[in-house]
């Protein structure tokens, strides 16, 4: 096998400078340790004449050298990579990993070899292994794209994805979205402005866990559970069935009442001038939903708030179910409550939402809908809800609840 020759030379060129450094000359050490002249030649003109540092301690974690061996062996004898991890007690992933890195097939982009090269690729793993690495978001131009994109409000993810998408087999053009994330919230990471974590959804220029409010629990006459909601609703499969909310401005006095379609994530913003009491937004409601086509008024989820009292009223005046979630249950109208989360971007906590007319708000539910979406495969939510009424048989279906 060309690994034991390897193992074997590794030996004796060990063995050599274990010589050389013991006062032997070049031609000793060669003759004692079975090599030609030229091969310690070589040796002393690789390490520039002197000893190679020691090796360096790897974590049993990685792959060693001699794991890499007995890959290429097994490997050229075809053994799968299941029956590869088994011999060697490791996980297949590990193997299929180490083969998609440096085996014959790579990963796209990169140049095809002639097989698994285990000397190569245990260089490889070293180089990689080395810290501190370049910060990808260094170099103007990339940094330059993905600040254009911040300053749109799109979230690293949706950069991310852009990148890889309009940018391929260009590496130095792309980026994960966690990169971006260190270098809004780290400092001295890539040349991004430091003010750009300002167009993030939160707003914050550091990470806190999740958290989320408790929904009210007023009771409302009449209400219909979830519990009880179709469950075409539920796997968004069928079209037409909405989640809503309002978002409230200062000290509660103010609010703009939005709406999602689940299948297509298509949010209406809907303009409370005058208030956000149990009338105002029947009536307001029933205006915005009566603009839709009849295949898109299906249902309606709503949380427990008591400005949804007359719901009753706006199912007649619709012909919309309307279902209410259950009490402290925000996550039974997840597409709702991520919504209202990106239109925080432009509705601040605290601020006066009476000061943004109707023209205002159809401005940002355009915006917010020309953003791709990665639960839409990153398409829009505009363009998922056009292919929706332009071709009913090949919707374009969210992945996530």
């Amino acid at each position: 096998m060309v690994s034991e020759w390897r193992r074997v030379l590794d030996e004796r060129q060990e063995r050599f400078w274990e010589l050389v450094t013991a006062g032997s000359s070049s031609s000793q050490a060669c003759e004692a340790v079975g090599v030609d002249r030229r091969q310690g030649y070589r040796w002393r003109r690789d390490s520039s004449g002197r000893p190679p540092a020691a090796p360096r301690v790897v974590s049993a974690r990685y792959l060693s050298l001699e794991e890499r061996l007995q890959i290429a062996d097994l490997h050229l004898d075809g053994a799968s990579m299941r029956a590869i991890a088994a011999r060697l007690g490791r996980a297949p992933s590990t193997i299929s990993r180490e083969l998609g890195r440096n085996g014959p097939v790579p990963a796209a982009g990169r140049a095809r070899r002639a097989n698994y090269a285990p000397y190569a690729a245990h260089k490889r793993a070293g180089l990689r292994a080395r810290r501190p690495k370049p910060f990808k978001l260094e170099d103007a131009r990339l940094a330059l794209a993905v600040q254009a994109k911040l300053c749109l409000k799109w979230s690293p993810a949706q950069i991310s994805a852009h990148l890889a998408g309009e940018h391929g087999d260009e590496a130095a053009m792309r980026v994960s979205h966690e990169t971006i994330y260190q270098a809004l919230f780290v400092q001295g990471r890539g040349q991004l402005r430091t003010e750009l974590h300002r167009h993030l959804r939160t707003g914050r220029a550091w990470r806190r866990p999740h958290g989320f409010s408790s929904p009210t629990t007023a009771k409302i006459s009449g209400m219909v559970s979830i519990s009880e909601r179709p469950a075409e609703a539920a796997d968004r499969a069928v079209p037409g069935h909405w989640e809503g909310d309002l978002i409230l401005g200062q000290h509660c006095r103010s609010a703009i009442a939005t709406l999602v379609e689940r299948q297509t994530r298509f949010c209406l913003l809907v303009h409370l001038p005058d208030g956000h009491g149990a009338q105002t937004v029947r009536d307001r409601l029933v205006a915005a939903i009566t603009t839709l086509p009849e295949q898109l008024r299906r249902s309606l989820t709503w949380d427990q708030g008591t400005e949804l009292a007359q719901h009753q009223a706006i199912t007649l005046a619709t012909d919309m179910a309307i279902y209410f979630c259950d009490p402290h249950s925000p996550w039974q109208r997840g597409s709702n409550e991520n919504t209202n989360g990106l239109l925080r971007q432009y509705f601040p906590k605290g601020t006066d939402l009476s000061v943004h007319s109707a023209e205002d708000l159809e401005a940002v539910a355009a915006e917010l809908n020309g953003r791709p979406r990665q639960t839409l495969g990153f398409i829009t939510p505009a363009q998922a809800m056009q292919r929706l009424l332009s071709d009913p048989e090949k919707p374009v279906v969210a992945t996530t609840a």
